[in-house]
C-alpha cells in the first residue's frame, strides 16, 4: 500500500511520480526481452482523429461506462498503459498502478447480420480504403458506420473485461485506461478497429475498388477487373518492380516462390538510398512510414511485399530493429529504395 500520511490515508502519489515508476517498469521488461507497445499521449486530448474520437465518444454514450471511464483518463494520459495490443476480438494490456496489472478485454465478433446490413448501406458509396480509414467521407455515411446501436463499434453486452487488480468495481481504472488507450491506438492505426471486430474493411468499399486490390472477377465471366490491372501496373511503374502472382505465404508470414524482382539488383538509388536501412537497421517505425508514404493499408502493403497482414502488423508494433531475413528483407529494401527515388524519406 505504501507509506501512509496523517489520518491513515495512503500517501498521495502525483501523476508524474506514477509516470516515472511506470517507465522504470517498462525499461525492466524491455531489458528482459519483452515486446511492449505502450500508449503514448501528448497534450490533453486522448484521441485526435475521427476514429479515435468516435471510439471514445461511443463508449461515453453509455451511462454505466460514462460514470466509470473517467477513472482511467488520468492513467492513460499519464503514460501508465505500458502495453496495449489489439487483435481479433481481443484487447490485452499492462497498466501500471501500485504494481503492474494485466488487463484482458474480449470483444464479440461483429454479428454477421449487422455486417451484411452495413455493407449493403455502404456499397458504391465508399470510393477508397484511405477515405474510409481517414474518416473523410460524407457525414451521412460515417453516421451509418459509427451508429451507436447498428454500427461497427461494440455494445456494452459485447464487451467482457477482466483485470487482476484487487479493485472489486465492475470497471476498474485499469480497464478504463485500456479502453481509452484503444481510442489513441485508432488514431495511429484505424484499421485495427475492423481487425478487433473480426471483419474485413475492404468489404465496405465499392465493388470496383475492391476488385482493384483483391483481384476479384468482375465485368463478365472469366474476365478480371481492369482496375486491378491498372493498379498493379501503376505500382510496377512507380517502383520498377514486377509483382509476382505465384507467391505463397505460410502461416508465419514467410514467403515462398516468385518474389519481388527488380531490374536493379542494388537496394540503392541515386547517391545513397536510405543508408540507415542499408546499414541493416529496419525498424517498425520505418515500415509504418514507408507504408503510409505510399498511402497503403496494412493489407495492401502486405500484398505488395507478399507477406501476411499479421506479419506487417507485428513489424510495425516493434520499437526495436527488425531482423528481416531473405526475401522479406530484400522485398522491403527494394520498395524502400524505389520510394526514395520518388521523394519519400524514412526515419530510423
Amino acid at each position: 500500500m505504501g507509506r501512509r500520511a496523517y489520518g491513515g490515508w495512503p500517501r498521495y502519489v502525483s501523476v508524474e511520480e506514477k509516470r516515472q515508476k511506470a517507465q522504470k517498469k517498462i525499461n525492466k521488461l524491455l531489458k528482459s526481452g519483452a515486446e511492449l507497445d505502450p500508449v503514448e499521449i501528448e497534450g490533453r486530448a486522448i484521441a485526435r482523429t475521427f476514429w479515435g474520437k468516435s471510439w471514445c465518444k461511443h463508449l461515453e454514450s453509455f451511462s454505466d461506462y460514462a460514470n466509470r471511464l473517467p477513472r482511467g483518463r488520468s492513467y492513460v494520459s499519464g503514460g501508465l498503459v505500458c502495453h496495449l495490443a489489439i487483435e481479433e476480438c481481443r484487447i490485452s494490456a499492462l497498466v501500471s498502478g501500485s504494481k503492474l496489472y494485466t488487463v484482458e478485454i474480449k470483444i464479440t465478433k461483429l454479428p454477421e447480420g449487422k455486417w451484411v446490413k452495413l455493407k449493403k448501406q455502404c456499397t458504391g458509396r465508399i470510393g477508397t480504403l484511405l477515405e474510409l480509414l481517414q474518416g473523410k467521407l460524407s457525414d451521412q455515411l460515417m453516421t451509418v458506420v459509427t451508429d451507436r446501436d447498428n454500427g461497427i463499434f461494440p455494445l456494452p453486452d459485447e464487451i467482457k473485461f477482466n483485470c487482476d487488480c484487487p479493485d472489486w468495481a465492475d470497471m476498474c481504472k485499469h480497464v478504463a485506461a485500456t479502453l481509452y488507450g484503444v481510442g489513441r491506438r485508432l488514431d495511429e492505426k484505424p484499421e485495427l478497429l475492423f481487425i478487433l471486430r473480426g471483419v474485413d474493411q475492404d468489404e465496405l468499399i465499392s465493388e470496383g475498388t475492391k476488385g482493384a486490390m483483391s483481384g476479384e472477377i468482375s465485368g463478365g465471366k472469366g474476365k478480371r477487373s481492369t482496375r486491378r490491372k491498372v493498379s498493379v501496373e501503376q505500382l510496377e511503374t512507380l517502383f520498377g518492380i514486377t509483382l509476382s502472382e505465384t507467391e505463397t505465404v505460410s502461416e508465419d508470414g514467410s514467403v515462398g516462390g516468385g518474389g519481388i524482382s527488380s531490374s536493379c539488383r542494388e537496394v540503392t538509388c541515386g547517391d545513397n538510398a536510405f543508408p540507415e536501412l542499408v546499414d541493416g537497421i529496419i525498424t517498425g517505425k520505418a515500415v509504418a512510414a514507408l507504408r503510409e508514404s505510399l498511402g497503403l493499408s496494412q493489407k495492401e502493403f502486405a500484398s505488395l511485399l507478399k507477406v501476411s497482414v499479421v506479419t506487417v502488423n507485428n513489424w510495425e508494433k516493434k520499437h526495436c530493429s527488425l531482423k528481416l531475413q531473405g526475401k522479406n528483407r530484400k522485398a522491403f529494401l527494394e520498395v524502400a529504395a524505389r520510394a526514395r527515388c520518388n521523394g519519400a524519406t524514412l526515419p530510423k
